[in-house]
């Protein structure tokens, strides 16, 4: 089954914007693009007119109609549907990324995020969402697509550890013929953090750079070998993965990053990696779950 590339739109200029971007990826990808409002009916108050349930759907689907005619008209050879989903924010964006091959949103950024993602709304849609999410500022353009301008991943741990989030850069860098910069950032290790067994390779390997060298190699060695025709350039850098992550975004087309993300008592909780990079990238940042 082909899965459509999914955009979340709520009216706001950052979820325009994410329409856009979904649909140049879409294009790429040679995928169809499907166009989402989830919406409520509102009972209206203060002498305000909220109009009927069927007046404020049509309002809706008039809106989204509108939205999608100015994407036909930019790109006439994609394959657009739309759908207004009455429901809740959450379940509607996490039942139609199921079936998508990624879901698309717009984002504020510094600071809380906006549109669909109010509140704890972005969190819990990260943490349930089974496919990637990708998030979209107001403003973001086809220029900043520019060649030149990186796809950078974050990697940590084993290699199936970030092998979703390598596959998921590679594969968009391979469609649009930039480069990934692969990130492997480290930190100095507390006395007892590291067993005997860790202790003799990074021996072997000669010394804690050196070793986290070797393992992001290991970790990328399958993608080279899937898309020979990615450049890759390998960064390893003491610090914070987040630190780090940002440190490289001023000339990214993309920022991806694994998600990190648990329940609490609380309510929803992503990766302090994500949830940095997501509030001060100025690229989208793809969240994508693990394989």
């Amino acid at each position: 089954m082909t899965r459509p590339i999914t955009a979340g739109i709520d009216g706001t200029e950052e979820s325009l914007a994410a329409l856009n971007w979904a649909a140049r990826e879409a294009v790429r990808r040679g995928l169809p693009l499907r166009v989402v409002h989830a919406w409520r009916f509102e009972t209206g108050g203060d002498g305000v007119d909220a109009g009927d349930r069927a007046t404020q759907e049509q309002w809706v689907r008039d809106a989204v109609g509108e939205a999608a005619r100015t994407v036909r008209d930019r790109h006439p050879e994609l394959a657009l549907t739309t759908d207004v989903l009455e429901g809740d924010a959450v379940d509607t964006l996490t039942a139609v990324a199921a079936d998508a091959e990624m879901l698309v949103l717009g984002s504020r950024g510094h600071g809380r995020i906006m549109g669909f993602l109010v509140g704890s709304v972005g969190q819990q849609v990260i943490v349930d969402a089974p496919r990637p999410v990708v998030f979209v500022r107001a403003g973001d353009q086809p220029s900043d697509e520019v060649a030149g301008h990186e796809i950078v991943v974050g990697q940590q741990g084993d290699p199936q550890d970030s092998a979703a989030a390598l596959g998921f850069a590679f594969e968009t860098a391979s469609r649009r013929g930039a480069t990934v910069r692969a990130v492997r950032a480290w930190t100095l290790p507390p006395v007892f953090a590291y067993s005997p067994a860790s202790l003799q390779l990074m021996d072997e390997a000669g010394g804690l750079e050196p070793y986290e060298r070797k393992a992001l190699a290991a970790a990328l060695a399958p993608w080279r070998e899937r898309y020979p025709d990615v450049h890759v350039v390998e960064h390893v850098e003491m610090g914070s993965a987040g630190q780090v992550l940002l440190s490289v975004a001023g000339t990214a087309q993309l920022m991806v990053v694994g998600r990190r993300a648990r329940r609490t008592a609380v309510g929803a909780r992503i990766g302090s990696v994500a949830h940095g990079v997501l509030h001060h990238a100025q690229c989208p940042v793809a969240v994508v779950p693990p394989a």
